[in-house]
């Protein structure tokens, strides 16, 4: 949803379900998207759009829930108490600063523990071909979360996601 003076946010995992009429939001990140793609063309001349401009740096959770979220890969939510209602993507900042963490969340029982694997592999397939480094470990309780940071060399790919 677009809040008036921000622009575009795109959905971490921690808002609500429904994110407003969905053709707007559609067209909103479509917009986003394409505005990050040609912004790095811009600032990043010999490496085009592979790499994080300098904007999504300062802001990370923001610029990996916008690749995962055009991407077409769900965040999670939740209600207004904060309990989960929907399996998906959380992005948040990392406890150590220039890296995110992509968690694979849902309510409980909803069998998220059981295709985290997989779902953030799919995370991971999207963000490295957009000049994200993403490592696959284990946290608290066996969890898996990925660590994402800017890649060190040049990306795997540098086809961007439509």
């Amino acid at each position: 949803m677009t809040v008036p003076g921000q622009g575009f946010e795109p959905a971490t995992g921690d808002g609500p379900t429904e994110l407003g009429d969905a053709a707007a939001r559609s067209r909103e990140l479509r917009t986003a998207y394409e505005g990050l793609v040609q912004i790095r063309r811009l600032v990043n001349a010999g490496a085009g759009s592979a790499v994080p401009a300098p904007w999504e740096l300062r802001q990370m959770p923001r610029a990996v829930a916008l690749v995962l979220e055009a991407a077409g890969i769900a965040p999670s939510a939740v209600d207004a108490e904060g309990r989960r209602t929907r399996t998906g993507y959380r992005v948040a900042a990392a406890a150590e600063p220039g890296r995110v963490e992509v968690t694979w969340l849902g309510p409980p029982g909803g069998g998220a523990a059981e295709e985290e694997q997989e779902r953030l592999t799919a995370c991971a397939a999207a963000l490295e071909p957009m000049g994200w480094e993403c490592l696959l470990y284990r946290g608290p309780r066996r969890r898996r979360f990925l660590e994402v940071e800017p890649a060190a060399g040049p990306p795997k790919s540098a086809s961007p996601r439509p």
